[in-house]
């Protein structure tokens, strides 16, 4: 038998379990068909999930106490919720913070004897550790990337973190180091730092915290100073992610990087996101080239406002996952876990939406369908699952599979249409005929 899950639009369920569907030796004939074949395995999946910023955390702590279990639940928990394990952190301040920090405030302190993350302290870090607390009550641990949107002000040339700017040359060591102190510092707090990226979008000059590395630049800072500091603070092990941002020009990055061995040597893949262009097919030219780099998407969200009661917002993160992770991308990281009803807070107003969003008025939290469609993958697709072989015979039934670590099958079919596809799903089991509605999603499990 075959167990469905199924979010519809016009239905009030989602993800909601359908009745099983019986096998059969043969085909039906006549119609589109899904083939999986677990007998080809691709990479292996890391996990999904989204970030913690500190616009998250402040709306997670002014929740009621009831929503705030409810939230952690929903984000951390396998057992009634998405199972969230890899996540992204901000070093310094981002966009998502209530405006502008750095970790080492004081002007010139080269040593670094200013370092402090008391600001992580007082809402980041225990967001973090409550859902480290509900991950780990289930046997699992949150695998965390940090990434830095600016250095400190005083490192830059513009000497302010916002509106671009270039790192100073005579202060990389320095920088490189606050990676050191920063992976040091949350480790103390009993929440290691899994990889980090080298610039959040190195290529925007953004109103907000940003900072601006050509490819060289990157590759440069990647091979003389961080991949070096981090491997003599004993901190080898930290993954080191370049490019994170858009798939426009991610293949042009990894060839200026990757090319470089002595830089290649510290990189353990590329992050990437999803604004402007898809161009899904740059994700796939990265692998075939670099075949022993890793695929992470690290950044999504659909900007512009909250957009409650869009159903396009679900679609755009399901075709994001089946697309890059049909490409060999082993982990999918949404934007904000969390913000509140208007899209914030954020310190230059660049309001975006969420899955998740808190109420202020009720203190209830808003389910956008967007988090349904995200949990028809995380629910069901564990950590250390292989990608298999997956064919539709229609364009329209955009699908994945996979095979979870205890052998059980995952596929997940998506269909944007506007009509109900009738299709035949096909394995070394048998087949199955059953039918998926107008603007809907299924995963079904065997």
């Amino acid at each position: 038998m075959i167990h469905p899950t199924l979010t519809a639009q016009g239905q009030a369920a989602t993800l909601s379990p359908q009745t099983a569907l019986p096998l059969a030796d043969a085909a039906p004939h006549g119609l589109p068909t899904v083939w999986v074949d677990a007998s080809r395995r691709f990479q292996t999946v890391l996990g999904f999930g989204a970030a913690f910023t500190e616009a998250a955390a402040v709306t997670w702590q002014a929740l009621p106490p009831e929503q705030q279990r409810e939230f952690m639940t929903a984000c951390f928990s396998r057992q009634g919720g998405h199972g969230y394990t890899l996540c992204r952190v901000h070093m310094n301040s981002c966009d998502f913070a209530l405006g502008n920090y750095a970790h080492v405030e004081q002007t010139d302190d080269f040593a670094l004897n200013s370092f402090s993350i008391a600001r992580d302290e007082q809402a980041l870090l225990p967001m973090i550790k409550a859902a480290q607390a509900v991950a780990r009550a289930e046997g699992r641990e949150i695998t965390l990337l940090a990434s830095p949107w600016s250095p400190p002000a005083w490192m830059k040339t513009t000497g302010a973190m916002n509106l671009g700017g270039e790192l100073r040359e005579d202060c990389r060591a320095a920088w490189a180091q606050c990676y050191v102190r920063f992976i040091q510092a949350y480790a103390a707090h009993g929440v290691p730092i899994w990889g980090v990226t080298v610039q959040n979008e190195p290529e925007a000059l953004q109103r907000w915290d940003s900072c601006l590395y050509s490819a060289a630049q990157e590759r440069d800072f990647v091979r003389d100073h961080l991949g070096p500091a981090l491997e003599a603070a004993g901190l080898g092990h930290v993954r080191i992610v370049v490019w994170d941002h858009n798939r426009d020009r991610m293949v042009e990055r990894a060839s200026i990087i990757l090319r470089d061995p002595a830089a290649a040597r510290f990189v353990w893949g590329c992050g990437f996101h999803w604004y402007g262009e898809d161009h899904f097919h740059h994700v796939q030219l990265v692998h075939d080239a670099w075949p022993d780099k890793h695929l992470l998407f690290t950044e999504g969200c659909q900007e512009g406002g909250p957009h409650h009661g869009s159903w396009a917002l679900g679609e755009r993160y399901a075709k994001s996952m089946i697309e890059d992770m049909n490409r060999w991308t082993e982990g999918w990281i949404d934007w904000n876990l969390l913000l509140n009803e208007e899209g914030g807070p954020n310190h230059v107003g660049n309001l975006c939406s969420s899955p998740l969003m808190a109420d202020r008025a009720t203190g209830q939290l808003i389910r956008h369908n967007s988090y349904a469609y995200i949990g028809h993958f995380s629910r069901f697709v564990q950590p250390g699952a292989q990608r298999v072989l997956c064919a539709a015979s229609r364009e329209r039934l955009e699908s994945i599979a996979f095979r979870n670590p205890d052998d059980s099958m995952v596929l997940v079919v998506m269909n944007r249409s506007e009509e109900a596809l009738p299709f035949a799903l096909g394995s070394e089991l048998g087949w199955a005929e059953t039918e998926l509605p107008a603007r809907s999603i299924a995963t079904y499990c065997w």
